[in-house]
């Protein structure tokens, strides 16, 4: 396993968000979460991520306990997520974008850049290709130049998972990355997660409402509902839940 959590929790105020969560994600898959609003799916991904620290349980990652370590070392560890809100830096150009993601895995110290240090030019170089080298990947390459703010919707979705990738992770968090997509754009999604988890060696746990897209990508689920975890299984076993059906699906999917 490459993701482990172990009795998982999380309250606010008294009001318990997350209990007792035990998730196991196995090296190389794609693995969905699921439930309706308010379940604890986004809670779920601030823990994983390090934006909030557990009232209860410990995760592992690689074999390591990562518990209560803040969102920066997490990411170095090789956790990257995204946001069910976009969160790109409006302003800055698509390039910019994806360097910021690069940023923890800069060698070169503060002082280093401010006095232009052979050694942080080098590496500046290096960090700007390989930045291009993913737009180009992604399909990006030409609006390298333009603000991160003028890209359509689909292609902002798209830049905010290649910052996560400039990040090198291990495990990439996709929080509703289909969310505001139209069926065609969602297809292409899918197609775009399965290449990306081949061509980079990753893990994939990915939060979505749109249920075709999970029953069709993913291969393991787990579904949550007030907090606690309602079924855990392949594709096939959710859909035929009776439990999952009767809270969650409202009659299957088709």
């Amino acid at each position: 396993m490459l993701l482990e959590t172990r009795h998982l929790g999380r309250s606010f105020g008294g009001i318990l968000a997350l209990d007792n969560l035990r998730l196991q994600v196995p090296r190389g898959a794609l693995y969905g979460l699921i439930g309706p609003n308010g379940a604890g799916k986004t809670t779920v991904f601030n823990l994983l991520s390090g934006f909030l620290q557990p009232s209860q349980g410990d995760i592992l990652f690689g074999g390591h306990n990562i518990t209560g370590l803040p969102p920066e070392q997490i990411t170095r560890l090789g956790i990257a997520r995204t946001f069910q809100n976009i969160r790109l830096f409006g302003d800055l150009s698509v390039l910019d974008n994806v360097l910021v993601g690069f940023h923890c895995r800069r060698r070169a110290s503060w002082w280093q850049a401010a006095l232009r240090f052979p050694g942080y030019l080098r590496e500046e170089r290096a960090q700007v290709s390989r930045s291009r080298a993913l737009l180009e990947e992604v399909g990006l390459a030409e609006a390298a130049e333009e603000k991160a703010g003028q890209l359509p919707y689909g292609h902002q979705r798209r830049l905010e998972i290649t910052r996560a990738l400039a990040t090198e992770p291990r495990l990439l968090l996709l929080d509703e990355p289909a969310a505001g997509l139209n069926p065609q754009e969602t297809g292409e999604l899918m197609d775009f997660l399965l290449t990306l988890r081949q061509e980079h060696r990753l893990t994939i746990l990915v939060i979505e409402h749109n249920l075709r897209l999970v029953m069709g990508l993913c291969q393991l689920i787990t579904v949550l509902d007030h907090g606690l975890t309602l079924a855990a299984g392949t594709p096939g076993e959710i859909r035929d839940n009776p439990a999952v059906i009767k809270a969650y699906l409202g009659g299957g999917v088709s």
